[in-house]
């Protein structure tokens, strides 16, 4: 499997599937929540309150995990491992681009002034087949 072939699965893979987990680090220890996450190649963003505890997590360190794939309980579908670095993104035509009305019940709209985009940028991502299936590597 070449590394192009790879890229294109998790490109697939980032459009099939939107929800996934975000773990960040609080008090020395691993705290995850689930988010919805939009893509631009390879990049993740995800919508946050600016005054959420994850913000905070991030500013004193911005290294995240994600899990991205498999949803509604199965275990046969494609999913991604994915070691990122973190930063906060507040461009008005990102907000705009990654709005989603599955964000209403936390933010009011793309102009919303608490509305901060994660942007996450891989380091290595773990494309997974299935549950069980050896990994296929991406190191960016």
């Amino acid at each position: 499997m070449t590394m192009a072939d790879t890229k294109q699965k998790v490109l697939d893979m980032f459009e099939k599937y939107s929800i996934g987990t975000l773990a960040s680090i609080r008090n020395d220890r691993p705290y995850s929540r689930f988010m919805l996450f939009f893509h631009d190649d390879l990049i993740l963003f995800a919508a946050t309150d600016k005054d959420a505890h994850k913000v905070e997590d991030i500013e004193k360190n911005p290294n995240v995990h994600i899990l991205l794939g498999v949803e509604q309980g199965g275990y046969d579908g494609p999913y991604c491992e994915i070691e990122a670095k973190a930063s906060f993104e507040d461009s008005g035509e990102l907000k705009e681009k990654f709005w989603s009305e599955k964000l209403k019940d936390w933010l009011s709209g793309p102009d919303d002034p608490d509305y901060l985009l994660l942007k996450m940028e891989p380091s290595l991502i773990r494309y997974f087949e299935k549950a069980g299936a050896e990994p296929e590597e991406l190191s960016l």
